[in-house]
């Protein structure tokens, strides 16, 4: 004896209400006809992921029109050309059958290097950038997919150092030692001239783009233009916005020699743009989430190369490293008068920032030394982890220039509606 069609289809692994339960013990107990079959339970009943989407129609129709998040992988030649990024599954295919490299751009990234040259057929990929004072996104976005985004911190430490220094070098004219000849007086700035710091953080942008563009085939970048004019003949304040239209253009100037496409979107005309893809900006800049800086960056890039939703919501948060300048002693003397060795780039040999695989520690980066031994330093959070490294117990795999961690993607991308 079969139960009846009714009666099969209502069994589910959810709970079940008394009604539904006096239902089943009704059901009929008579077997089918000839012409209906002994089981007619359809055959996306029968598997529970199926079952699943026939319960709960608004739960699948939620999947079918959130964008699907595929994280992609970008790819590179034998001869470093770079190629159309692959998804994850791809890399790890080509890895494994020995078609393909794990590789790490200085930006800390990610890629895959292929064992055989391939001549590139590149779809358009776009960049687009929003500056800031203390954090900047940047989202590399292509045609229908979005390849990664970053989240960077700005480079705050120029100004306090050049001050230091002018500090000390008009302290050595005062004593016997060596030190550079005073410049004539009354120097005139040139046009276009750029604060130390202003500049240092313009050209973290395009290291960053340059970074990218070696392992992705980049054909446009778009930045973020906000109008800043000095006007004559108006308060000291005025004098500040001159420095920052300058930074920008300097930095449009020099993209043009990585990218031959470069465009800029004013600032006034994002908010359309994020209501045109139905996403929400968060108002906290410090928040490491897609809703801050990467949503106009992505909707600058998207509105370049026609993507219609962000495929991918997680971040690539880094920070550029510092690295001292070397100094010949320290400020301070130490016990005995004696001032220690301070700065420099070199450690050993080793270029300070080598990414390596320790044995013990893993993946960490190089920093200082201290007689014999060498500091590494975790990649991700930057802190010290031993001082006591021999050369002999790690790996060199490649040279940073940033320290990366990437952010988990978001279960939400923050449409509207």
């Amino acid at each position: 004896m079969v139960a009846s069609t009714q009666g099969l289809t209502s069994l589910s692994p959810f709970r079940a209400t008394s009604a539904e339960l006096q239902e089943r013990l009704d059901a009929s107990l008579v077997q089918p006809s000839s012409e209906e079959p002994l089981n007619s339970t359809p055959l996306k009943a029968k598997l529970g992921r199926h079952w699943r989407r026939e319960i709960h129609p608004a739960g699948e129709q939620a999947r079918a029109n959130s964008p699907v998040q595929q994280r992609r992988v970008p790819v590179v030649d034998s001869r470093g050309i770079p190629q159309m990024p692959c998804t994850a599954v791809r890399a790890r295919l080509l890895i494994k059958r020995g078609k393909a490299r794990p590789k790490w751009s200085k930006l800390s990234v990610f890629y895959v290097q292929l064992c055989y040259s391939v001549e590139p057929k590149n779809q358009l990929i776009a960049v687009g950038q929003d500056p800031g004072s203390e954090f900047e996104g940047l989202s590399v976005v292509g045609t229908k997919y979005t390849v990664l985004n970053v989240m960077s911190e700005t480079v705050d430490w120029v100004k306090d150092v050049v001050k230091q220094r002018r500090q000390m070098r008009r302290a050595r004219r005062y004593r016997k030692t060596r030190r550079r000849a005073k410049r004539f007086d009354n120097r005139r700035r040139p046009n276009g001239w750029i604060p130390p710091s202003t500049k240092a953080r313009w050209d973290v942008k395009l290291r960053i783009v340059r970074h990218l563009a070696k392992v992705t085939p980049i054909s446009h970048v778009v930045l973020e233009e906000d109008k800043a004019i000095t006007k004559r003949e108006k308060r000291k304040w005025n004098e500040n916005f001159s420095p920052i239209q300058n930074g920008g253009n300097h930095y449009l100037s020099e993209a043009r020699k990585t990218c031959a496409d470069v465009s800029t979107i004013e600032a006034h005309t994002l908010p359309r743009l994020r209501e045109k893809y139905g996403l929400s900006k968060s108002g906290d800049k410090a928040e490491r989430s897609f809703h801050s800086h990467y949503v106009d960056a992505w909707c600058m890039a998207a509105s370049i190369t026609g993507a219609e939703n962000p495929t991918d919501t997680s971040i690539h948060y880094t920070i550029p490293l510092r690295f001292h300048r070397r100094q010949l002693h320290r400020l301070e003397p130490g016990k005995g008068g004696t001032r220690k060795r301070y700065g420099g780039t070199i450690s050993l040999g080793l270029k300070k920032g080598t990414l390596v695989k320790h044995v013990k520690h893993s993946l960490c980066y190089v920093g200082g030394n201290l007689r014999n031994r060498l500091s590494l330093h975790n990649p991700k959070t930057g802190r010290r982890i031993t001082q006591n490294a021999k050369r002999s117990d790690f790996k060199i795999l490649t040279r940073i220039a940033f320290r990366t961690q990437l952010l988990p993607r978001l279960k939400s991308v923050g449409f509207l509606g």
